[in-house]
Parts: structure tokens; sequence; C-alpha cells
């Protein structure tokens, strides 16, 4: 198995998104329960470095809120994307194995 597709914050925003459309705000928001906090302009170059790599799809929703328009960015995670975090899963779960296996600890 090769390296994983995925950075650390890759993949915890892929796992924030999970099968769910979520707004920008709300996967910020889930990042931060997780003690990842983002400034709004690098959050979104990340995001649309998973947009770029196919991982992910963006678009605007637009809304009327007390007579103003609000645009808000909304994502959902394509197959790439789901592909690429089980893959990134599954080298962490293989890599901690072979780490516990290597030190004795590994219980079959």
């Amino acid at each position: 198995m090769g390296l994983p597709p995925l950075t650390h914050l890759q993949f915890a925003i892929l796992d924030v998104l999970g099968s769910h459309k979520k707004s920008g705000r709300e996967v910020r928001e889930g990042l931060k329960t997780l003690g990842i906090r983002k400034s709004g302009p690098a959050f979104y170059q990340l995001m649309a470095r998973l947009e770029d790599a196919g991982f992910v799809k963006g678009w605007y929703d637009q809304k009327v809120i007390d007579g103003q328009i609000i645009k808000e960015r909304r994502y959902r995670v394509l197959g790439a994307g789901v592909k690429a975090w089980e893959h990134t899963r599954d080298f962490y779960v293989e890599a901690g194995a072979r780490s516990l296996a290597a030190k004795g600890r590994l219980v079959c």
C-alpha cells in the first residue's frame, strides 16, 4: 500500500463532511470540534484544492434574509473523495497495527 492520498487536514474535512451537503461554515465548525482552527482564507484554499483534485464539489446557495441576498458556499464529497478517505483511513489503521505488532502489543 502506498502513501495516503490525503493530508491530515484533508482527511478531517472529508470526515466532517461525511455523506451530507454542508456549508463552509458548518465544516469549519465541525473542524473546531476536532481542535482544528483555520482562518477563512486558509480554509477556502483547502476546499479549492479538494475541488481541484475532484474530491469535493462546491457551489453557492443564495438566500434572502431580511431583504438581503446572502450567498453561502456549500460542499459535498464526491466518489473519488470517499475512496481517498477510505484509502487514507486504511493506511493508518494498517500502520498502527504494524507498529503494535512490532512492539509485541497486538492481540489478535
